[in-house]
């Protein structure tokens, strides 16, 4: 059938129409989405990520906000109280709770079920983010930790790897983790920990350093680890009701990680640890720290030297880390629910986790990711098996505590474990009290 010339031209200019119509349509459903995180290492590889969701979903686009863990929680705080939040942001188990409790996260149980999401592909139990049949988040990574050390200085000091896979250690005498730890630390005159001779007010190298501990993620990269190898542990597992910091265990892993400098000078104190453990490791004023695996890219790039990286010391109950995986929230006031969960799905999926598997930052929760950035740290020279073996060992990870009153317990419990630290209080005499404050919150 053929047109006629004036017909022909009636369709041209209908077609032009709807051509013109669609692109208006399209543009009026852009969408562009606010997303936070607080780990700017990570922040290419989810960028990548971004522009991978976009070129996939042309009407949305990802706009990423980055901020340090501090500033990222007290501005993500505001934010929610005001109602500006971003629509998806980075959430935490230690945080999570609280901000469930206060409705300001959204359930994507719904969007879940429609789309028929695989939950069985992940390595982290994708259930934490599960409450009352609501569900807050999918699993996106996981951290262990471990500890990164200063080969050099260990070689100098000679200590093999055979010394450092048998490392042993106790909260009475810290065993021969601590017998390390004094032989490398050394005085202005050359004399280490374990030497008579040994002047503790004038070291030049300390062997070892950690803060008093992040009382909001139940100090993690800390004395947490060393604590849980005595068998202890601070909750008896998700949303329970009762801490407990009066065990005889934690106080005497607190007053140990104190005493390393108040009694031996074999770490730095807090005046020293102003700018951070890793600014010391880097400067070389010491020779090891326990940290996440967060920060293995970050420290190997950095460092002028050959960074390692050790199991924690195995306890009385054996060797134990803890492990933790994020999730990413969507704001319960967002404007646009439909492409957050869009986001959040793609941020969740075996595609993601490969991308940012790559780029060797952090071990996502999916296994075809971890086997990416094993293969990513393995082309850096790096063996992280300090932290996949941990994580595959029978018995060798926990969970942080994640309960109501995060924000409650960290403003009772970090100015007493910051005084511990200092030697104005002993373990002892502060933290049985201070646990009955806590407890006292869930009554």
């Amino acid at each position: 059938m053929r047109f006629p010339k004036r017909s022909f031209a009636i369709v041209i200019v209908c077609l032009f129409a709807l051509a013109n119509v669609s692109s208006i349509l399209a543009q009026s459903d852009a969408v562009k989405l606010r997303y936070a995180l607080w780990d700017s290492n990570q922040l290419p590889a989810y960028q990548a990520c971004a522009d991978e969701f976009t070129k996939r979903n042309p009407n949305i686009t990802i706009s990423i906000e980055q901020s340090g863990w501090s500033e990222y929680w007290d501005g993500l705080t505001a934010s929610l109280v005001s109602g500006t939040a971003p629509d998806v942001f980075t959430n935490h188990v230690s945080r999570y709770p609280e901000l469930l409790v206060r409705g300001q996260l959204l359930d994507i149980q719904p969007f879940l079920t429609r789309d028929a999401v695989d939950t069985s592909i992940y390595l982290v139990d994708p259930e934490l983010w599960v409450r009352e049949g609501k569900r807050y988040g999918l699993p996106k990574d996981w951290d262990t930790i471990a500890i990164y050390y200063n080969a050099d200085k260990f070689a100098e000091a000679g200590i093999t790897a055979e010394d450092i896979a048998n490392w042993t250690w106790n909260p009475e005498d810290g065993g021969t983790f601590q017998q390390a730890i004094a032989k490398l630390t050394l005085d202005s005159k050359g004399h280490n920990g374990l030497d008579p001779e040994f002047d503790a007010k004038d070291v030049v190298q300390w062997g070892f350093a950690g803060g008093v501990g992040d009382a909001s993620s139940g100090a993690q990269p800390d004395w947490s680890g060393f604590a849980a190898s005595t068998g202890f542990q601070l909750t008896d597992g998700p949303w329970t009701t009762a801490y407990h910091y009066d065990d005889p265990r934690v106080i005497a892993t607190v007053q140990w990680w104190a005493n390393l400098h108040l009694v031996h000078g074999y770490a730095p104190g807090s005046d020293q640890l102003a700018s951070g453990v890793e600014s010391l490791f880097f400067a070389g004023s010491s020779a090891m720290y326990p940290m996440g695996s967060w920060e293995i890219g970050w420290i190997t790039g950095d460092a002028t030297f050959k960074v390692g990286f050790a199991p924690l010391p195995a306890g009385p109950e054996g060797r134990r880390s803890p492990i933790n995986g994020l999730s990413d929230a969507i704001y319960s006031g967002t404007k646009h629910p439909e492409e957050a969960w869009q986001w959040v799905k793609f941020l969740a999926s075996t595609d993601c986790a490969n991308i940012v598997g790559d780029f060797g930052v952090v071990f996502p929760a999916i296994q075809t990711g971890v086997d990416r950035a094993i293969a990513a740290y393995k082309e850096r020279g790096l063996d992280v098996s300090a932290f996949t073996g941990i994580a595959a060992a029978e018995n060798g990870t926990y969970l942080l505590p994640m309960t109501e009153h995060g924000s409650e317990i960290r403003d009772i419990l970090q100015p007493v474990l910051q005084d511990i630290f200092d030697g104005v209080v002993t373990a002892q005499d502060a933290l049985p009290q201070i646990n009955a404050e806590i407890n006292a919150l869930f009554k």
